[in-house]
């Protein structure tokens, strides 16, 4: 498989060509991130005739902000177009349960393949690539195959030996990262508000002060930035997989190469027009106008 390849496979969400599988297959409950509880399987009140959201444009408004940062990463449309060969679980009672059954465990796939896809883009990373490319190749596989099999994958085998290619394929790109910025002046001479002990893989970060801070190449892998200051910060090639951001302040942030970025993240976020994101990453609606 050439990087090529992998770009063309669709892991972002492509709701026109799904039947609302995330409205239907999974549970949530009453929280600040849904308006009242839905378990599995079970429609939501909200969901169209058309599989449409019959309150999109006020989901935040209405009291569903978890909806607005999902992303099944491209697994409602394969499973739906693909893997179901356009059936539909409303119109096919045959296929619902085993429907409901696969769509889970092709999100999770699919956001593996995200990741896996991330890596391969990465320079530092290319004596990595042939095993990352062998691991993509294994992944798809299973993902592509029948769906009665699918229900009966090991998601944590397949996950263990690329999660460890990831976190690799990040050590080398944060290393380069910080080797090109001792060569440079700061960016900024914002002292850091925090011990540097402190930026370490699942970190308790939450509020924490580092606005401006110059955060290259940091290992923040599963941290908790929940309302975190991160304003003015550069964040290049710091690992951000698995890192909670919600609320987090990102106004002027520099993100645009970050490791392991996703979508889901920066909607979960707070930024605005001044914030530099990847440029596979949208800026959400729910941003505001930077005010310099």
């Amino acid at each position: 498989m050439s990087p090529a390849l992998a770009s063309e496979r669709a892991l972002a969400a492509d709701c026109a060509s799904c039947s609302g599988l995330c409205c239907v297959a999974l549970a949530f409950a009453r929280s600040a991130d849904f308006a009242f509880d839905k378990p599995a399987g079970e429609e939501c009140v909200n969901l169209e005739d058309g599989f449409g959201c019959r309150i999109h444009p006020q989901l935040r408004e209405r009291g569903f902000k978890g909806c607005t940062v999902f992303d099944c990463f491209g697994a409602g449309q394969l499973v739906t177009r693909h893997t179901f060969g356009g059936r539909s679980w409303r119109d096919d009672a045959g296929v619902r349960a085993e429907m409901f059954a696969v769509f889970p465990i092709v999100r999770q796939l699919h956001e593996l393949l995200w990741y896996l896809r991330e890596a391969l883009a990465m320079p530092a990373a290319a004596s990595l690539h042939d095993a990352l490319r062998a691991s993509w190749e294994e992944v798809t596989e299973a993902v592509d195959a029948a769906p009665a099999l699918i229900p009966e994958l090991d998601v944590d085998e397949l996950r263990a030996p690329a999660a460890a290619l990831l976190r690799e394929a990040a050590r080398l790109t944060r290393e380069a990262a910080r080797d090109a910025a001792t060569r440079e002046t700061r960016r900024t001479s914002t002292p850091l508000r925090v011990k540097r002990s402190r930026l370490s893989p699942g970190a308790d970060l939450l509020g924490a002060d580092l606005r401006g801070a110059d955060l290259r190449g940091a290992e923040l892998r599963g941290a908790l930035l929940i309302g975190a200051d991160l304003r003015d910060a550069d964040l290049t090639a710091a690992e951000l997989i698995g890192a909670d951001l919600r609320d987090a302040r990102l106004d002027g942030a520099v993100l645009d190469r970050a490791i392991y970025l996703t979508q889901p993240q920066v909607d979960a976020a707070r930024g605005d027009d001044s914030t530099r994101l990847p440029a596979a990453l949208h800026r959400p609606s729910h941003w505001r106008t930077a005010s310099r």
